[in-house]
């Protein structure tokens, strides 16, 4: 969303898990050990570090004990944020174009 420009990201700083994991580790009883074996870089050609995150334009937390109740600060926040965006930015919906015709008629001309 950031790097796109094409929004604002509303929550809490996410865990950072950057290296992928695989499942190729088959054992004798045929389960399976996943283990970190890929790291990962951004587009700017940067490895991404793992263990940090991305941190949020707009901090928001869910409370244990609201969203238990059935809140959703979060989802709030951006409602409310987009409800302002609206108000500040009005963007017209798009006007319906005319229907194809799809009778395989030719159009009467006058």
């Amino acid at each position: 969303m950031r790097r796109l420009g094409i929004g604002k990201v509303i929550g809490t700083r996410t865990w950072g898990g950057e290296i992928w994991l695989t499942s190729s580790n088959f054992l004798v009883d045929r389960g399976i050990a996943t283990a970190a074996e890929f790291g990962v870089y951004g587009p700017e050609g940067a490895w991404l570090i793992e263990g940090h995150g991305v941190e949020p334009d707009i901090v928001v937390d869910n409370l244990p004990h609201a969203t238990f109740k059935g809140k959703d600060a979060q989802l709030e926040a951006a409602i409310e944020y987009l409800q302002k965006r609206i108000k500040e930015k009005p963007v017209p919906p798009p006007v319906i174009p005319k229907f194809p015709n799809k009778t395989g008629r030719v159009k009467d001309t006058p």
